[in-house]
């Protein structure tokens, strides 16, 4: 049987690194990494492109390090197979303000590692492989970057916007031979399903970590603030503008807190409610709302694509997998998992050990000082992220459980509850005709059979106890 051929969109984050080791650990014949999609989310994009470029920077290290040990596999054959491409996306939601989980990522979306430990992070001639002005800028720049691509063997820098190399590989791949494993905001896919629907609807399948259905949401406040913060005023200017510091931590606290919805869907709400209305019979059934235009466009700018309503008749129904908070946070890496696997591979001197020791011990530090009761070795990290990548490299396991054509909406206007994904849990009956449009007693479709998303929801894995001590194996090898 082929590989599963995948597109990952990702905002790295410490659960998206160790999704994306996980991925390019499989073996070629579960996987084939296409397209590695950048988009914003836990930190600012340009911070998540330095990481993903770091993730390469240290596999590539590993993987030299591993040939001295004399080891019959130096592992990450699928990565070594095929070299994915790497693009970025914007750097802002659809519509609301932008929202980062810097508060616990760190800034740098790895635990502050690119300041404790310059050591560990890749020259910043990096940037200039995705420039996408050109190379008169700074020649010096565009001559390091030369030199660095010389030396950059696992993976390709694309300087077209991720959502075109999305369409594009869609275009020149089979239909149906293609899935995309989202576990960062879903702006990316809006936007490109916004720009060509039925090249859209050529994928085989979205994978999506997001949202909570019975489960409380994890968009939460950052530490409490230092006293007299409160005498901070607002600035007149959104978050996507203002750096890290007291005044975005007071925005934080104020404006971006729910107790409902899960953080990617929180991050583009408009986003996640565009893409999964195109698993509807009907997409216009739960299409939100046209966004209003940005305002102060420069003059001769027009109001981008994404405005547009989706065409009246499309040629299939958007298949979508939800893994929401309610399953992922049930799989688990605990510190002492980690410490007893960690420590051999330190001692050895391994590149890899050395980079994920340096944000995962931070982040284990700031999960246990969230929590009450758990310390030391019990204290674990939520996978959200590798879980999904582990379906995919495992889709055939009868361990999995899915539900199916589950009508999940998500609110994307709410006061209290912007991103929150919506279910109809009453037990009535649907409706026998086959018209679409709200009648008395079904405000908003939800009894209609021809309206309403259709989604499969993971609800179960093969190994919720074991998957942690799974992850490790395959990243390392061992």
């Amino acid at each position: 049987m082929p590989p599963r051929k995948i597109i990952i969109d990702t905002d790295p984050g410490v659960d998206d690194i160790l999704a994306l080791l996980l991925a390019f650990a499989t073996l070629p014949e579960e996987l084939e990494v296409l397209l590695v999609s950048v988009t914003y989310g836990n930190i600012d994009v340009q911070n998540c492109l330095r990481n993903v470029v770091s993730l390469f920077y240290h596999i590539e290290k590993e993987i030299a390090w591993r040939a001295t040990q004399g080891r019959s596999s130096v592992g990450f054959e699928t990565l070594r197979k095929t070299k994915p491409l790497v693009a970025v996306g914007p750097d802002h939601p659809l519509k609301d303000d932008t929202l980062m989980a810097d508060y616990f990522h760190g800034k740098d979306g790895l635990g502050g590692i690119h300041e404790t430990h310059p050591h560990l992070t890749p020259d910043e001639a990096w940037r200039e492989l995705f420039n996408t002005k050109g190379k008169d800028d700074d020649p010096v720049m565009a001559a390091m970057a030369d030199e660095m691509q010389k030396h950059t063997s696992l993976f390709e820098p694309s300087k077209q916007p991720a959502h075109q190399e999305i369409l594009r590989l869609l275009r020149e791949n089979e239909a149906d031979t293609i899935s995309i494993v989202a576990i960062g905001p879903l702006t990316n896919l809006a936007m490109a399903a916004a720009e060509d629907p039925e090249t859209f609807l050529r994928v085989k399948e979205v994978v999506v970590m997001g949202g909570a259905i019975d489960h409380p949401g994890n968009v939460s406040s950052p530490a409490p603030p230092p006293a007299k913060r409160d005498a901070v005023p607002e600035p007149p200017y959104r978050l996507i503008k203002q750096a890290p510091g007291p005044i975005r931590d007071l925005l934080n606290i104020r404006n971006q807190i729910t107790p409902l919805a899960e953080f990617n869907t929180f991050a583009d709400a408009y986003a996640a409610a565009r893409v999964y209305a195109l698993t509807s019979p009907n997409p216009h059934t739960t299409l939100p709302p046209p966004a209003p235009a940005p305002q102060h466009l420069p003059e001769g700018e027009t109001p981008p694509p994404y405005l547009a309503p989706y065409p009246e008749k499309l040629s299939k129904q958007l298949k979508v997998a939800l893994f929401p908070v309610d399953i992922t946070e049930r799989h688990l890496l605990t510190r002492g998992e980690y410490r007893k696997a960690i420590t051999p591979l330190l001692t050895a001197k391994s590149p890899l050990a050395e980079w994920t020791e340096a944000f995962l011990s931070s982040t284990f530090n700031k999960v246990e000082s969230l929590q009450r009761d758990v310390s030391g070795d019990a204290v674990a990290l939520q996978l959200h992220d590798p879980l999904c990548i582990w379906y995919c490299m495992s889709t055939a396991d009868s361990g999995w459980e899915l539900t199916q054509n589950e009508d999940i909406r998500v609110e994307v206007a709410g006061q209290w509850t912007r991103g929150m994904c919506v279910v109809d849990k009453r037990t009535r009956k649907k409706r026998e005709d086959k018209d679409i449009g709200e009648k008395a007693g079904d405000s908003g479709n939800w009894l209609s059979t021809r309206a309403g998303n259709r989604m499969a929801r993971c609800v179960a894995s093969p190994g919720e106890k074991t998957f942690g001590g799974y992850m490790l194996k395959r990243i390392f090898d061992q």
